[in-house]
């Protein structure tokens, strides 16, 4: 008993030597007995890890060495981040976005004009000759495409901010949340270090279409060809920003009634809407890439792709089909060719919307709520 006393004090670090018993033939199989975890407990390794004395390191046999390795090695791990941690926030995909707005108590939101207001001869002239109006089944989904666009962004909704990040994640690579304020948001192409301040011209409906975009596994590729564009070292533009006026224009069409005939035929707004937003991107892409367009060009080209596009929502839907479809069969002339073939007699000139003052550094757009006063009646949220 005595003896098992004597190795007991020396297991627990209370004796500065190791002792060789009868019952105990080696001190390598007593410590080979005792849990790291109580040699860290009680100091001893600790007391390895800080140096000691050269007779005390003389006394160390190799198995204490070995624990004190393998401690370190433990103490070394470091945890792995899930994907549940705090830097990481799921992407989220257009549908269930939007039954976020479709769930959602939007009736602050509701004040809107959602057709185009005509009086005297403009009026008869639509009546007789002008595009039909929506059936009345699809006004509720057309109006809930108003109010998104009435909608801010929210940096207390959830929802707001996945949208955000997933934008961002697809077009740069990245997997892990950035900052919410910051000038890394002017690398995917807004203005300035928070993005809402872009949105006035079409609320959160712009981040709509560009979630639309990056998270449809069809037009994911046209997206990412039409942001390597953006930082083109001669042809760059700012990708969300052009991305939003193209929203911009994509509502002023549904307000004057000129995806009714589409949207009647498919039975559905909402993705006539998109559709449209990303045939009329594809075709300013394709202007831009083809007719080497640069910044100081930029609102010009806006312009005539507003013109063009609402005048031929059918054509533009189609050559999308076509450009979807000729890119899943592995051939790309078209989209060198499409849109190119209609060229404005105008083409090339300087809009006076380009603010003169931004020297090729940024675009000064047009939002549907800054819109100048002579077209205060023509395309106008309320």
């Amino acid at each position: 008993m005595e003896g098992d006393t004597d190795r007991m004090e020396d297991i627990n670090g209370l004796t500065p030597e190791y002792h060789k018993t009868e019952d105990q033939p080696s001190s390598k199989l007593a410590l080979k007995s005792v849990p790291i975890s109580s040699l860290k407990q009680n100091g001893l390794l600790q007391s390895l890890a800080a140096g000691g004395n050269e007779e005390q390191k003389k006394e160390l046999s190799s198995d204490l060495q070995e624990a004190q390795e393998e401690w370190a090695a433990l103490e070394s791990i470091h945890p792995v981040i899930s994907e549940d941690s705090a830097g990481y926030t799921p992407l989220i995909s257009f549908n269930e976005a939007l039954q976020h707005f479709q769930t959602t108590d939007l009736s602050d939101y509701m004040k809107i004009q959602p057709t185009l207001r005509r009086t005297g001869l403009a009026a008869i002239a639509h009546f007789l000759f002008g595009h039909p109006r929506l059936h009345r089944e699809l006004q509720e989904e057309r109006d809930l495409v108003f109010t998104i666009a009435q909608c801010s962004l929210d940096n207390t909704q959830k929802v707001h901010m996945r949208v955000l990040q997933t934008i961002y994640k697809k077009l740069t690579g990245a997997r892990f949340d950035c900052p919410r304020y910051g000038s890394h948001w002017e690398q995917v192409g807004f203005q300035g270090t928070d993005p809402a301040t872009d949105l006035r011209g079409t609320g959160f409906l712009g981040l709509m279409h560009a979630l639309y975009l990056v998270m449809d596994p069809q037009t994911l590729p046209l997206a990412r060809d039409i942001y390597r564009l953006s930082h083109h070292p001669s042809q760059n533009f700012p990708f969300c920003v052009m991305s939003i006026n193209i929203t911009r224009i994509a509502i002023m069409a549904l307000r004057e009634e000129t995806l009714s005939k589409e949207c009647n035929r498919r039975q559905q707004v909402v993705g006539v809407l998109n559709d449209f937003y990303v045939a009329t991107f594809l075709h300013l892409f394709q202007i831009w890439k083809t007719q080497h367009k640069t910044i100081s060009d930029s609102g010009f080209v806006l312009k005539e792709v507003e013109v063009f596009a609402k005048k031929n929502p059918k054509q533009v839907l189609r050559r999308l089909e076509s450009f979807l479809s000729e890119r899943k069969s592995g051939g790309m002339a078209l989209a060198l060719e499409t849109c190119s073939q209609n060229p404005s007699p105008s083409m090339g000139r300087r809009s006076p919307r380009l603010d003169p003052s931004s020297n090729g550094k940024e675009l000064n757009f047009t939002g549907v709520c800054d819109l100048p006063p002579e077209m205060e009646g023509e395309a106008r949220l309320i």
